[in-house]
């Protein structure tokens, strides 16, 4: 994504800022009758594409199978402002390590995955599909 991201630029500045620190991202693929279907993720950036983990088996993995373009929203304000959107394709990362073995996302998310009753391992061995998605365009405001 870089080049995509203008850090010079106030919006960009808060986007790079936004896709460090939020915790909770919309994951949008696309049903196969074509409805989106959106669903909340964990997600890491790293600076160039999202490392995002999931369950086994889920609509969103035969989604992204059938049709790997995607969208990933963060919250806004709730008054319509500090909107981001990201589009990009997605697939299944047989290169990424289980996320207890992502220091960066272990501690990104340690006290929700705590707060749910986890450890770090249960988490991985439950999302044990590691997704990457790579982003081709952002917008926002």
């Amino acid at each position: 994504m870089r080049g995509l991201i203008d850090s010079g630029s106030e919006f960009g500045q808060r986007v790079e800022r936004r896709l460090r620190n939020e915790l909770i991202g919309w994951l949008v693929t696309v049903r196969r009758d074509g409805t989106p279907q959106p669903s909340p993720v964990w997600f890491l950036w790293d600076g160039e594409s999202f490392l995002v983990y999931s369950r086994p088996a889920t609509p969103k993995l035969r989604a992204i199978e059938r049709n790997p373009r995607v969208a990933l929203h963060l919250d806004g304000d709730g008054r319509g402002g500090d909107v981001v959107v990201v589009r990009g394709s997605a697939r299944v990362s047989d290169a990424d390590p289980p996320a207890d073995e992502v220091p960066a996302y272990v501690e990104k998310y340690a006290e929700r995955i705590a707060t749910i009753g986890w450890t770090p391992a249960s988490f991985a061995a439950d999302y044990s599909v590691a997704l990457r998605i790579e982003p081709d365009a952002v917008r926002g405001h």
